[in-house]
């Protein structure tokens, strides 16, 4: 009986410790994983592929799919087009069973190109996270396409001489800020007054040149013609979306011309250059005139940061420098908001299976929702990405993308960037040269309008 115990004893302890080498096998096979860091995805697809559009952060986006890889075990394939070929590339790679999960398209002209090809992302975290919804390509009720990096444009101010201005007794107008102007009638008399008390001022004009050099008038021929050009498509209901609707039109009436001009009138009329003189000026001494405080305002997007804070002499504070809208008195303007806008949207594959595409959203989501992602997003890709799941501290450090970010978080509209349904460089030249001429007493307004409507015809026709 004692050697039975004793035989069944022992095979306890062998089978005590058979167990216990078993779990410390599974124990070292884990720490190996870990060791490798790399993780099995739990469920759903295990790759997915992105093709990149921007080659000069392809880097960026292979340390980020090795990141994520690590922290999910989900592995992001990410292929870069060369420079100009996105288009070719994503139809030799759509057409592959190894097919991309991720792509992207160029707005609403993309859209209609790779309409089969897009998943309807509205009811994605990624969508709700949008700052501006309105900036999404949308086609009836879905949501097909979602910008992750965008640009605005509007009057660029320096604060400074705002408050400097708002703090003189004999000034003309009931408004004591800048922030309280919403329209183009209140922006008018801010300027004239200013104009009349440049001295007091130090200033040598309220606007920077008007560069209408050769070359230099795309603030004016594209940017500035983006204003008036969306509210009349907007007005045609050819389309909700006002580039396609631009697209579309064979013939416009320039029926918001004359709001053009009100706004044309006042950069030119209250200037640090006299009109005669604007054909032989450039951007760059635009924003140096600007940057050296001889101008209190100019028309520029946010990317007129680098330019300004470069400029020898520079005396703009980076706390001062702010954005308000392009003001030109349509009705409803105090609703307006930057025009914003991004040549740059992430599409979801439609035709891969749907474990993909769930885990192509989830990666997007990551990079643009989790701490890790924002770093990378902001840091390291530079964007300025149109998510509310940024926080201040997560934001592009420079002034002027901030003032984007922060107008696209206000209760207003902001304009899309319709001039991409313009018909041709050649119609924003012609429109360009129309534009110097009128400021040099050459051509009436009239004769402009007939330039630019004339122009738009036949260079559709083409």
């Amino acid at each position: 009986m004692s050697k039975m115990k004793k035989m069944l004893g022992i095979m306890l302890v062998i089978s005590l410790i058979s167990v216990l080498a078993a779990c410390g096998s599974k124990t070292d096979n884990s720490s190996t994983a870990g060791d490798d860091n790399k993780k099995e995805p739990a469920t759903g697809a295990k790759e997915i592929y992105f093709l990149n559009f921007k080659p000069e952060i392809a880097a960026t986006y292979e340390k980020i799919a090795k990141d994520y890889e690590a922290e999910t075990g989900v592995k992001v394939k990410v292929v870069t087009a060369a420079s100009g070929t996105y288009e070719t590339t994503l139809k030799s790679e759509i057409a592959k069973s190894d097919a991309p999960t991720i792509f992207q398209i160029n707005g609403p002209v993309g859209y209609e190109a790779w309409k089969n090809y897009a998943a309807d992302l509205k009811d994605t975290k990624l969508y709700n996270a949008l700052s501006d919804k309105t900036l999404a390509v949308k086609s009836g009720e879905g949501i097909y396409g979602i910008p992750y990096v965008v640009e605005g444009y509007g009057i660029i101010y320096n604060e400074e001489i705002m408050k400097k201005y708002f703090a003189l007794a004999d000034k003309k107008v009931s408004i004591s800020s800048t922030a309280e102007i919403n329209n183009f009638a209140t922006l008018k008399s801010v300027v004239e007054d200013m104009t009349a008390k440049k001295d007091q001022l130090g200033i040598k004009g309220v606007f920077s040149s008007t560069s209408l050099g050769a070359g230099e008038q795309w603030r004016w021929q594209t940017h500035l013609a983006n204003l008036p050009l969306y509210y009349e498509f907007k007005d045609s209901k050819l389309n909700e979306n006002t580039v396609l609707a631009g697209l579309d039109t064979k013939e416009i009436s320039f029926k918001y011309a004359n709001n053009y001009k009100n706004i044309f009138d006042l950069y030119i009329n209250n200037s640090v250059s006299k009109p005669a003189l604007l054909g032989s000026k450039s951007v760059a001494d635009s924003m140096a005139e600007f940057a050296l405080g001889q101008s209190a305002m100019v028309q520029n997007g946010n990317w007129a940061w680098s330019q300004i804070s470069e400029v020898g002499g520079n005396k703009v504070k980076a706390e001062d420098i702010k954005f308000m809208p392009i003001y030109t008195g349509v009705a409803g303007e105090e609703k307006q908001g930057l025009a914003v806008g991004t040549e740059n949207y992430l599409a979801i594959n439609s035709k891969v299976s749907a474990e993909k595409q769930q885990a192509s959203i989830a990666f997007l989501e990551w990079l643009f929702t989790s701490d890790k992602g924002k770093s990378y997003v902001s840091k390291d890709l530079g964007f300025i990405a149109p998510f509310n799941t940024f926080k201040d501290d997560e934001k592009p450090a420079d002034p002027l993308a901030k003032e984007v970010m922060a107008w696209m978080e206000k209760d207003v509209t902001s304009v899309p960037w319709t001039f991409a349904a313009f018909p041709s460089e050649e119609f924003k030249n012609q429109f360009g040269d129309a534009l110097l001429e009128y400021a040099q007493g050459n051509k009436s307004w009239d004769e402009v309008v007939t330039v630019v409507k004339d122009s738009w015809k036949s260079e559709k026709a083409k």
